[in-house]
Protein backbone atom coordinates (compact mmCIF):
# COMPACT_ATOMS: atom_id res chain seq x y z
CA UNK A 1 0.00 0.00 0.00
CA UNK A 2 2.80 2.46 0.86
CA UNK A 3 4.31 2.04 -2.63
CA UNK A 4 0.95 2.90 -4.16
CA UNK A 5 1.07 6.16 -2.20
CA UNK A 6 4.61 6.77 -3.49
CA UNK A 7 3.44 6.42 -7.09
CA UNK A 8 0.50 8.74 -6.41
CA UNK A 9 2.74 11.38 -4.84
CA UNK A 10 5.12 11.30 -7.82
CA UNK A 11 2.59 11.11 -10.66
CA UNK A 12 -0.48 12.95 -9.36
CA UNK A 13 1.03 16.39 -10.11
CA UNK A 14 1.30 15.50 -13.80
CA UNK A 15 -2.37 14.49 -13.88
CA UNK A 16 -3.46 17.61 -12.00
CA UNK A 17 -1.44 19.85 -14.36
CA UNK A 18 -3.16 18.22 -17.34
CA UNK A 19 -6.59 18.67 -15.77
CA UNK A 20 -5.88 22.33 -14.98
CA UNK A 21 -5.02 22.95 -18.63
CA UNK A 22 -8.02 20.96 -19.86
CA UNK A 23 -10.62 22.60 -17.60
CA UNK A 24 -10.45 26.38 -17.22
CA UNK A 25 -12.38 26.45 -13.93
CA UNK A 26 -9.84 24.06 -12.40
CA UNK A 27 -6.99 26.09 -13.83
CA UNK A 28 -8.29 29.14 -12.00
CA UNK A 29 -7.97 27.24 -8.72
CA UNK A 30 -4.40 26.28 -9.60
CA UNK A 31 -2.41 23.01 -9.32
CA UNK A 32 -0.99 23.69 -5.85
CA UNK A 33 -4.35 24.19 -4.15
CA UNK A 34 -5.80 21.12 -5.91
CA UNK A 35 -2.79 19.07 -4.80
CA UNK A 36 -3.16 20.28 -1.21
CA UNK A 37 -6.79 19.18 -1.20
CA UNK A 38 -5.90 15.81 -2.74
CA UNK A 39 -3.04 15.33 -0.27
CA UNK A 40 -5.22 16.09 2.74
CA UNK A 41 -7.83 13.61 1.47
CA UNK A 42 -5.18 10.91 0.96
CA UNK A 43 -3.71 11.49 4.40
CA UNK A 44 -7.06 11.40 6.16
CA UNK A 45 -8.95 8.60 4.43
CA UNK A 46 -9.36 7.07 7.87
CA UNK A 47 -12.00 9.71 8.58
CA UNK A 48 -14.27 8.06 6.01
CA UNK A 49 -16.50 5.47 7.76
CA UNK A 50 -15.99 1.88 6.69
CA UNK A 51 -12.45 2.28 5.33
CA UNK A 52 -9.66 0.27 6.97
CA UNK A 53 -7.17 2.39 8.89
CA UNK A 54 -4.29 0.86 6.91
CA UNK A 55 -5.55 2.60 3.76
CA UNK A 56 -5.15 6.00 5.40
CA UNK A 57 -1.93 5.39 7.33
CA UNK A 58 -0.17 2.26 6.00
CA UNK A 59 2.91 1.15 7.89
CA UNK A 60 6.02 2.88 6.58
CA UNK A 61 4.12 5.73 4.89
CA UNK A 62 5.69 8.37 7.11
CA UNK A 63 9.15 7.29 5.93
CA UNK A 64 8.15 7.85 2.30
CA UNK A 65 6.58 11.20 3.13
CA UNK A 66 9.67 12.31 5.04
CA UNK A 67 12.03 11.30 2.21
CA UNK A 68 9.98 13.06 -0.48
CA UNK A 69 9.49 16.29 1.48
CA UNK A 70 13.18 16.34 2.42
CA UNK A 71 14.33 15.71 -1.17
CA UNK A 72 11.99 17.89 -3.22
CA UNK A 73 12.85 21.27 -1.68
CA UNK A 74 16.65 20.98 -2.12
CA UNK A 75 16.08 19.88 -5.72
CA UNK A 76 13.66 22.72 -6.44
CA UNK A 77 15.79 25.57 -5.06
CA UNK A 78 18.64 25.52 -7.63
CA UNK A 79 16.32 24.53 -10.48
CA UNK A 80 14.14 27.58 -9.82
CA UNK A 81 17.23 29.80 -9.73
CA UNK A 82 19.08 28.46 -12.81
CA UNK A 83 16.98 30.39 -15.31
CA UNK A 84 17.19 33.71 -13.47
CA UNK A 85 19.00 36.72 -14.87
CA UNK A 86 20.20 38.81 -11.94
CA UNK A 87 20.74 42.27 -13.35
CA UNK A 88 20.60 45.75 -11.91
CA UNK A 89 17.14 47.18 -12.49
CA UNK A 90 16.99 49.45 -15.50
CA UNK A 91 15.07 52.32 -13.96
CA UNK A 92 14.88 54.22 -10.72
CA UNK A 93 11.23 53.24 -10.25
CA UNK A 94 12.04 49.53 -10.40
CA UNK A 95 14.76 49.86 -7.76
CA UNK A 96 12.48 51.90 -5.53
CA UNK A 97 9.61 49.43 -5.98
CA UNK A 98 11.92 46.58 -5.00
CA UNK A 99 13.31 48.31 -1.91
CA UNK A 100 9.99 49.73 -0.68
CA UNK A 101 8.28 46.38 -1.28
CA UNK A 102 10.78 44.42 0.82
CA UNK A 103 10.77 47.13 3.51
CA UNK A 104 6.95 47.07 3.61
CA UNK A 105 6.80 43.28 4.05
CA UNK A 106 9.33 43.36 6.89
CA UNK A 107 7.48 46.20 8.65
CA UNK A 108 4.16 44.36 8.31
CA UNK A 109 5.67 41.11 9.63
CA UNK A 110 7.15 42.89 12.66
CA UNK A 111 3.89 44.76 13.36
CA UNK A 112 1.87 41.57 13.03
CA UNK A 113 4.22 39.73 15.37
CA UNK A 114 3.84 42.41 18.04
CA UNK A 115 0.05 42.22 17.74
CA UNK A 116 -0.50 38.46 17.46
CA UNK A 117 2.51 36.67 18.95
CA UNK A 118 1.03 36.19 22.44
CA UNK A 119 -2.18 34.66 21.07
CA UNK A 120 -0.29 32.41 18.66
CA UNK A 121 2.29 31.25 21.22
CA UNK A 122 -0.41 30.65 23.83
CA UNK A 123 -2.24 28.25 21.53
CA UNK A 124 -1.42 24.57 21.40
CA UNK A 125 -0.87 24.59 17.66
CA UNK A 126 1.98 22.21 16.84
CA UNK A 127 4.62 23.86 14.66
CA UNK A 128 7.70 21.73 15.16
CA UNK A 129 8.36 18.76 12.93
CA UNK A 130 8.90 15.72 15.14
CA UNK A 131 11.33 14.31 12.57
CA UNK A 132 13.41 17.50 12.71
CA UNK A 133 13.53 17.34 16.49
CA UNK A 134 14.49 13.68 16.48
CA UNK A 135 17.29 14.20 13.95
CA UNK A 136 18.56 17.36 15.63
CA UNK A 137 18.42 19.38 12.41
CA UNK A 138 16.78 22.52 13.83
CA UNK A 139 19.28 25.36 14.16
CA UNK A 140 18.49 26.83 17.56
CA UNK A 141 15.05 27.51 18.90
CA UNK A 142 12.32 30.03 18.19
CA UNK A 143 8.77 30.74 19.22
CA UNK A 144 5.83 29.62 17.15
CA UNK A 145 4.96 33.16 16.13
CA UNK A 146 8.57 33.95 15.24
CA UNK A 147 8.80 30.92 12.96
CA UNK A 148 5.53 31.88 11.28
CA UNK A 149 6.80 35.45 10.91
CA UNK A 150 9.94 34.16 9.22
CA UNK A 151 7.94 31.97 6.85
CA UNK A 152 5.62 34.87 5.97
CA UNK A 153 8.65 37.05 5.27
CA UNK A 154 10.04 34.39 2.93
CA UNK A 155 6.85 33.74 1.01
CA UNK A 156 5.90 37.43 0.61
CA UNK A 157 9.32 38.50 -0.60
CA UNK A 158 9.87 35.32 -2.60
CA UNK A 159 7.43 32.50 -3.16
CA UNK A 160 6.44 28.92 -2.40
CA UNK A 161 9.98 27.62 -2.81
CA UNK A 162 11.16 30.01 -0.07
CA UNK A 163 8.29 29.00 2.19
CA UNK A 164 9.11 25.34 1.68
CA UNK A 165 12.81 25.96 2.35
CA UNK A 166 12.04 27.85 5.56
CA UNK A 167 9.63 25.15 6.67
CA UNK A 168 12.52 22.70 6.43
CA UNK A 169 15.09 25.03 8.02
CA UNK A 170 12.92 26.03 10.96
CA UNK A 171 11.54 22.54 11.56
CA UNK A 172 7.91 23.62 11.14
CA UNK A 173 5.40 20.76 11.10
CA UNK A 174 3.29 19.83 8.09
CA UNK A 175 0.02 20.85 9.78
CA UNK A 176 1.19 24.44 10.24
CA UNK A 177 2.63 24.56 6.72
CA UNK A 178 -0.64 23.43 5.17
CA UNK A 179 -2.60 25.85 7.39
CA UNK A 180 -0.43 28.79 6.26
CA UNK A 181 -0.72 27.79 2.61
CA UNK A 182 -4.47 27.42 2.82
CA UNK A 183 -4.88 30.87 4.38
CA UNK A 184 -2.38 32.33 1.92
CA UNK A 185 -4.32 31.06 -1.09
CA UNK A 186 -7.62 32.46 0.19
CA UNK A 187 -6.29 35.90 1.16
CA UNK A 188 -4.04 36.18 -1.93
CA UNK A 189 -7.06 35.36 -4.10
CA UNK A 190 -8.99 38.17 -2.45
CA UNK A 191 -6.01 40.49 -2.98
CA UNK A 192 -5.83 39.66 -6.70
CA UNK A 193 -9.59 40.03 -7.07
CA UNK A 194 -9.41 43.49 -5.50
CA UNK A 195 -6.59 44.60 -7.81
CA UNK A 196 -8.21 43.32 -10.99
CA UNK A 197 -11.72 44.51 -10.17
CA UNK A 198 -10.98 48.06 -9.02
CA UNK A 199 -7.43 48.41 -7.70
CA UNK A 200 -5.73 49.08 -11.04
CA UNK A 201 -8.02 52.01 -11.89
CA UNK A 202 -7.95 53.32 -8.32
CA UNK A 203 -4.16 53.41 -7.98
CA UNK A 204 -3.65 54.86 -11.44
CA UNK A 205 -5.56 57.87 -10.14
CA UNK A 206 -3.74 57.98 -6.80
CA UNK A 207 -0.18 57.42 -8.07
CA UNK A 208 1.75 58.78 -11.06
CA UNK A 209 0.74 57.08 -14.29
CA UNK A 210 2.85 57.07 -17.44
CA UNK A 211 1.96 57.88 -21.01
CA UNK A 212 -1.07 56.18 -22.60
CA UNK A 213 -0.32 52.64 -23.71
CA UNK A 214 0.40 51.89 -27.34
CA UNK A 215 -2.05 49.74 -29.33
CA UNK A 216 0.50 46.90 -29.12
CA UNK A 217 0.59 47.10 -25.32
CA UNK A 218 -3.19 47.42 -25.07
CA UNK A 219 -3.69 44.15 -26.96
CA UNK A 220 -1.34 42.29 -24.59
CA UNK A 221 -2.61 38.94 -23.23
CA UNK A 222 -1.37 36.34 -20.77
CA UNK A 223 -0.52 34.00 -23.63
CA UNK A 224 1.90 36.59 -25.03
CA UNK A 225 3.82 36.63 -21.77
CA UNK A 226 3.85 32.92 -21.00
CA UNK A 227 4.57 31.55 -24.47
CA UNK A 228 8.20 30.57 -25.05
CA UNK A 229 9.01 28.98 -28.38
CA UNK A 230 12.61 28.36 -27.27
CA UNK A 231 11.54 25.57 -24.90
CA UNK A 232 11.96 22.08 -26.34
CA UNK A 233 8.85 19.99 -26.85
CA UNK A 234 8.03 18.13 -23.65
CA UNK A 235 9.55 14.63 -23.46
CA UNK A 236 11.37 15.05 -26.79
CA UNK A 237 15.00 13.95 -27.14
CA UNK A 238 16.23 17.51 -26.53
CA UNK A 239 13.93 17.83 -23.50
CA UNK A 240 15.37 14.69 -21.90
CA UNK A 241 18.92 15.85 -22.67
CA UNK A 242 18.34 19.20 -20.97
CA UNK A 243 16.57 17.53 -18.06
CA UNK A 244 19.50 15.16 -17.55
CA UNK A 245 22.00 18.04 -17.52
CA UNK A 246 19.91 20.10 -15.11
CA UNK A 247 19.24 17.25 -12.70
CA UNK A 248 22.90 16.19 -12.77
CA UNK A 249 24.12 19.70 -11.93
CA UNK A 250 21.44 20.04 -9.25
CA UNK A 251 22.48 16.79 -7.57
CA UNK A 252 26.11 17.95 -7.67
CA UNK A 253 25.21 21.26 -6.00
CA UNK A 254 23.17 19.41 -3.39
CA UNK A 255 26.15 17.15 -2.66
CA UNK A 256 28.56 20.10 -2.35
CA UNK A 257 26.13 21.97 -0.08
CA UNK A 258 25.65 18.91 2.12
CA UNK A 259 29.42 18.46 2.42
CA UNK A 260 29.94 22.09 3.44
CA UNK A 261 27.06 21.88 5.94
CA UNK A 262 28.47 18.71 7.50
CA UNK A 263 31.89 20.31 7.84
CA UNK A 264 30.42 23.48 9.35
CA UNK A 265 28.32 21.46 11.77
CA UNK A 266 31.46 19.70 13.04
CA UNK A 267 33.36 22.97 13.53
CA UNK A 268 30.62 25.05 15.15
CA UNK A 269 28.74 23.81 18.23
CA UNK A 270 25.02 23.29 17.70
CA UNK A 271 22.85 21.62 15.11
CA UNK A 272 23.23 23.87 12.06
CA UNK A 273 23.23 21.31 9.27
CA UNK A 274 19.89 22.09 7.63
CA UNK A 275 20.28 25.85 7.97
CA UNK A 276 23.75 25.95 6.42
CA UNK A 277 22.73 23.39 3.78
CA UNK A 278 19.79 25.46 2.50
CA UNK A 279 21.69 28.77 2.57
CA UNK A 280 24.72 27.35 0.76
CA UNK A 281 22.49 25.62 -1.80
CA UNK A 282 20.65 28.89 -2.48
CA UNK A 283 23.94 30.73 -2.87
CA UNK A 284 25.32 28.12 -5.28
CA UNK A 285 22.08 28.20 -7.26
CA UNK A 286 22.37 31.98 -7.65
CA UNK A 287 26.04 31.67 -8.67
CA UNK A 288 25.19 28.99 -11.25
CA UNK A 289 22.49 31.21 -12.77
CA UNK A 290 25.22 33.53 -14.10
CA UNK A 291 26.33 30.78 -16.50
CA UNK A 292 24.72 31.68 -19.82
CA UNK A 293 24.72 28.08 -21.10
CA UNK A 294 22.92 26.85 -18.02
CA UNK A 295 20.48 29.76 -18.12
CA UNK A 296 19.66 28.85 -21.74
CA UNK A 297 18.15 25.54 -20.59
CA UNK A 298 14.59 26.81 -20.44
CA UNK A 299 12.95 23.84 -18.72
CA UNK A 300 14.70 24.33 -15.36
CA UNK A 301 11.79 26.24 -13.81
CA UNK A 302 9.30 23.64 -15.09
CA UNK A 303 11.19 20.80 -13.40
CA UNK A 304 11.65 22.90 -10.26
CA UNK A 305 7.93 23.64 -10.05
CA UNK A 306 7.15 19.93 -10.50
CA UNK A 307 9.32 19.24 -7.46
CA UNK A 308 7.28 21.82 -5.54
CA UNK A 309 4.08 20.12 -6.72
CA UNK A 310 5.31 16.74 -5.43
CA UNK A 311 6.29 18.42 -2.17
CA UNK A 312 2.84 20.05 -1.92
CA UNK A 313 0.78 16.86 -2.20
CA UNK A 314 3.17 14.96 0.07
CA UNK A 315 3.33 17.53 2.87
CA UNK A 316 -0.46 17.96 2.72
CA UNK A 317 -0.88 14.21 3.20
CA UNK A 318 1.07 14.53 6.47
CA UNK A 319 -1.54 16.83 7.99
CA UNK A 320 -3.63 14.76 10.38
CA UNK A 321 -6.93 16.65 10.69
CA UNK A 322 -7.89 14.72 13.82
CA UNK A 323 -4.72 15.89 15.56
CA UNK A 324 -4.84 19.50 14.37
CA UNK A 325 -5.70 22.21 16.86
CA UNK A 326 -7.25 25.33 15.35
CA UNK A 327 -7.37 27.26 18.61
CA UNK A 328 -4.65 29.60 17.39
CA UNK A 329 -5.58 29.60 13.71
CA UNK A 330 -7.65 32.80 13.78
CA UNK A 331 -4.64 34.68 15.11
CA UNK A 332 -2.53 33.20 12.33
CA UNK A 333 -5.17 34.21 9.78
CA UNK A 334 -5.14 37.74 11.18
CA UNK A 335 -1.33 37.81 11.09
CA UNK A 336 -1.23 36.68 7.47
CA UNK A 337 -3.97 39.09 6.33
CA UNK A 338 -2.19 41.98 8.07
CA UNK A 339 1.07 41.14 6.31
CA UNK A 340 -0.58 41.01 2.87
CA UNK A 341 -2.79 44.09 3.05
CA UNK A 342 -0.58 45.98 5.53
CA UNK A 343 2.54 45.62 3.37
CA UNK A 344 0.60 46.61 0.25
CA UNK A 345 -0.87 49.70 1.93
CA UNK A 346 2.54 50.78 3.20
CA UNK A 347 4.07 50.27 -0.23
CA UNK A 348 1.37 52.42 -1.83
CA UNK A 349 2.05 55.21 0.67
CA UNK A 350 5.79 54.99 0.06
CA UNK A 351 5.15 55.02 -3.69
CA UNK A 352 3.22 58.26 -3.25
CA UNK A 353 6.15 59.78 -1.36
CA UNK A 354 8.81 58.63 -3.84
CA UNK A 355 6.56 59.13 -6.91
CA UNK A 356 6.76 55.54 -8.15
CA UNK A 357 4.35 54.92 -11.02
CA UNK A 358 1.22 52.91 -10.31
CA UNK A 359 1.80 50.03 -12.73
CA UNK A 360 5.30 49.33 -11.39
CA UNK A 361 3.99 49.28 -7.80
CA UNK A 362 1.10 46.97 -8.69
CA UNK A 363 3.28 44.52 -10.60
CA UNK A 364 5.91 44.56 -7.82
CA UNK A 365 3.25 43.85 -5.17
CA UNK A 366 1.89 41.03 -7.31
CA UNK A 367 5.37 39.51 -7.60
CA UNK A 368 5.96 39.75 -3.85
CA UNK A 369 2.56 38.68 -2.53
CA UNK A 370 1.47 36.23 -5.23
CA UNK A 371 4.91 35.25 -6.67
CA UNK A 372 6.34 35.82 -10.20
CA UNK A 373 4.07 33.30 -12.03
CA UNK A 374 1.19 35.76 -11.49
CA UNK A 375 3.08 38.67 -13.11
CA UNK A 376 1.98 37.90 -16.70
CA UNK A 377 -1.64 37.63 -15.62
CA UNK A 378 -1.55 40.99 -13.82
CA UNK A 379 0.30 42.63 -16.72
CA UNK A 380 -2.44 41.39 -19.03
CA UNK A 381 -5.11 42.76 -16.68
CA UNK A 382 -3.33 46.14 -16.80
CA UNK A 383 -2.87 45.78 -20.59
CA UNK A 384 0.74 46.79 -20.14
CA UNK A 385 3.43 44.46 -21.48
CA UNK A 386 6.17 46.88 -20.46
CA UNK A 387 5.94 45.90 -16.78
CA UNK A 388 6.43 42.16 -17.32
CA UNK A 389 10.23 42.32 -17.20
CA UNK A 390 10.12 44.64 -14.17
CA UNK A 391 7.75 42.31 -12.30
CA UNK A 392 9.70 39.16 -13.11
CA UNK A 393 13.03 40.81 -12.22
CA UNK A 394 11.69 42.02 -8.86
CA UNK A 395 10.14 38.62 -8.17
CA UNK A 396 13.33 36.78 -9.07
CA UNK A 397 15.37 38.92 -6.69
CA UNK A 398 12.73 38.11 -4.08
CA UNK A 399 13.24 34.39 -4.77
CA UNK A 400 16.97 34.86 -4.23
CA UNK A 401 16.80 36.75 -0.93
CA UNK A 402 13.53 35.46 0.54
CA UNK A 403 15.07 32.52 2.36
CA UNK A 404 17.84 34.64 3.87
CA UNK A 405 15.39 37.31 5.01
CA UNK A 406 12.91 34.80 6.39
CA UNK A 407 15.51 33.01 8.47
CA UNK A 408 16.96 36.30 9.79
CA UNK A 409 13.52 37.63 10.75
CA UNK A 410 12.62 34.38 12.55
CA UNK A 411 15.68 34.86 14.73
CA UNK A 412 15.21 38.60 15.31
CA UNK A 413 11.50 38.59 16.21
CA UNK A 414 11.91 36.86 19.63
CA UNK A 415 14.28 39.69 20.63
CA UNK A 416 11.55 42.32 20.28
Amino acid sequence: MKFAYLIIFLLAPAGIMWLCKRYKWLGKIGPILVLYILGIILGNLGLIPGLPECIARPEGLYGIQDILTSAMVPLAIPLMLFGCSFRKSETKNQVLALVTGIFSVICAVVAGYLIFHKAIDASSLVTTSQAAVASGEIAGTGTTAAKIGGMLTGVYTGGTVNLAALQTMLGVGGETYVLLNSYDMVISFLFLTFLISCGIKLFRKFLPYGAPLSPEDASFTVADATSDSSKPKRFSGLWWKQAGILIGITIALVGISAGIAIGFNKLVPGEWFMTVFILVLTTLGIAASFNSRLRALKIADDIGMYCIYVFSITVASMADIKAMDFSGSLSILGYLALVIFGSFTLQILLAKIFRIDSDTVIIASTAFICSPPFVPMMAAAMKNRRVVISGLSIGIIGYAIGTYLGFAISRLLPLL
